[in-house]
Parts: C-alpha cells; structure tokens; sequence
C-alpha cells in the first residue's frame, strides 16, 4: 500500500481529524447557543450530524495517537475499508446536513425576512453554523478520498 498524506496512523491524518472535531463542536456550539432551533428538523439534523461526526473523527484520532505513539501502521485492507466505508457515511450525512440546513437559513434570512421580523432567532448563529459545517465537510471529504486511493492502492 502507499503512504499518502492524510492517511491512517500519520500526523497529517491525525490533523485533519483533529480538524473534523474543531469544527463539528464549533458547528453544535454554534447551533446550540442560539435560541430557537430546536423548532427546526433541518437544524436538529445538523446537530445530529456533527454529533455523528465528531465521535467518528474522534475515535479515529484517538486511533492514529496510537499508532503513532507505538509506531504501528494502520494501513492494512481491513481497516483502510472500515475507514473508507465509516468516512463515506459521515461525509454524505454531513454534506445533506449542512445542504438542507443553508437551505433553511437562506429562506429565513433571504426570501422570507422571518429573521427580521424574528429577531429572537439569533440567524447569524444559523449562518456560521452551517458554514463551519461545510468546513467540516470539506475536511472529511478530503480524509475519504485519501482512504478510497488507499483502499484503490491494495
């Protein structure tokens, strides 16, 4: 197998998922300091998402700690595939979230006004949840291509 950058068991791996954490609780803190979003199945799947994918990215940085700190590689067949499959899933479920979620924010902030005539609801908050949630999506996607080239590298 290659060793790419962004892999399992490398600091560049370990990174990006640290990365995938810091922005998926900064997207929850962001959501849930905001009043009035519970009233709102977009804004409750986002949080659900991030939830997901922060104890996905959590756990696997946890993974590469170890790896790195007793030198072990991680880059067997059977762990890269439960890595490409687990990646794939948190990336299409945070991807529809933060989709449907933007979606939301710009019918409240854009076509409809109710943020102006709201103003309890804090849209600000909406919008930069949603856009820290696109970030971690951007971060997850790219540590899931890198699995499926290590998966495709068998």
């Amino acid at each position: 197998m290659k060793s790419l950058i962004g892999g399992p068991g490398t600091v560049t791996g370990l990174l990006l998922r640290i990365g995938q954490c810091i922005f998926a609780a900064a997207s929850i803190g962001a959501m849930v300091s905001s009043s009035g979003f519970s009233n709102y199945s977009a804004f409750c799947y986002l949080i659900a998402s991030m939830g997901l994918q922060l104890l996905w990215s959590l756990g696997l940085a946890g993974l590469d700690v170890y790896a790195l700190r007793i030198k072990r590689d991680l880059q067997n067949p059977v762990l890269v595939s439960l890595f490409v499959v687990g990646d794939w899933v948190t990336a299409t479920l945070s991807l529809a979230a933060a989709c449907s979620s933007a979606g939301v924010t710009v019918l409240f902030v854009s076509d409809t006004n109710f943020c102006r005539v709201n103003p309890y609801l804090l849209c600000s908050r909406f919008q930069i949840s949603v856009a820290l949630g696109f970030i971690t999506w951007l971060f997850i996607a790219m540590s899931s291509l890198v699995m499926f080239w290590l998966l495709g590298s068998i």
